[in-house]
C-alpha cells in the first residue's frame, strides 16, 4: 500500500446558510455545522483510504465564532494522521465576507474514521507523510491526542503514553 499526502484526501465544501439552517438568533446551528463537517471529514478519510470510512468519534469541537445566516461557509478537511485502520481527520471552517471576499476562520475539528471493508470489518490504510510545515504540525500532534484519548478511556496506562509523558519531562 503506498504511502499519501495530506493534500491526496484535502476536501472543501462551501455552502451559503439558509433561513433553516440557523437558531433564535440566526446564526447556524452547532449541529447543522457538525454535519458538514462529518461530511468533509468522511470524503477526507474515504480519498485517503479508498474504502468505505465511517465516523469512530469526534475528538475536539470549537465553536469559535457564531455563522450569521448568509454566510458563506467553506469546510476544509484532510487526513492529518493514519494508522492501522483509523485516520485522525483535521478540519478548519472559514466564513467568507462576501462584500470583499475575506476569510476568517471561524470553527474547527478533529474527527476520527475507521476504513471498513463491505462487511464492516475494519480495514488497513495507507501511511501519510505530511510535507508542509503545518501537515507535520498536527501530524506529530495527532499521536499526543491519541494517547490522551486513550487514557482517559482506560484504554491506555498513563506509563505508556510516552509522547505525552514528553511534554512534561524536557
Amino acid at each position: 500500500m503506498e504511502a499519501k499526502s495530506p493534500s491526496a484526501s484535502r476536501t472543501t465544501m462551501t455552502d451559503m446558510v439558509l433561513p433553516s439552517e440557523t437558531n433564535a438568533l440566526q446564526n447556524l446551528f452547532g449541529g447543522e455545522l457538525l454535519a458538514r463537517m462529518d461530511r468533509a471529514a468522511s470524503i477526507a478519510a474515504g480519498r485517503h483510504s479508498r474504502r468505505i470510512t465511517v465516523t469512530a468519534s469526534v475528538n475536539h469541537v470549537a465553536f469559535n465564532l457564531a455563522i450569521p445566516l448568509g454566510s458563506v461557509v467553506t469546510v476544509e478537511a484532510a487526513v492529518s494522521r493514519a494508522y492501522n485502520t483509523s485516520m485522525e481527520v483535521y478540519i478548519d471552517v472559514w466564513i467568507e465576507d462576501r462584500y470583499n471576499g475575506k476569510r476568517t476562520k471561524a470553527n474547527e475539528a478533529i474527527y476520527t474514521f475507521v476504513a471498513v471493508d463491505e462487511t464492516g470489518k475494519p480495514t488497513e490504510v495507507p501511511e501519510l507523510i505530511p510535507e508542509t510545515p503545518l501537515e507535520i504540525t498536527r501530524f506529530e500532534g495527532a499521536l499526543r491526542r491519541k494517547q490522551l484519548s486513550l487514557v482517559l478511556a482506560g484504554k491506555m496506562k498513563p506509563d505508556n503514553a510516552t509522547e505525552l509523558k514528553a511534554l512534561f519531562t524536557k
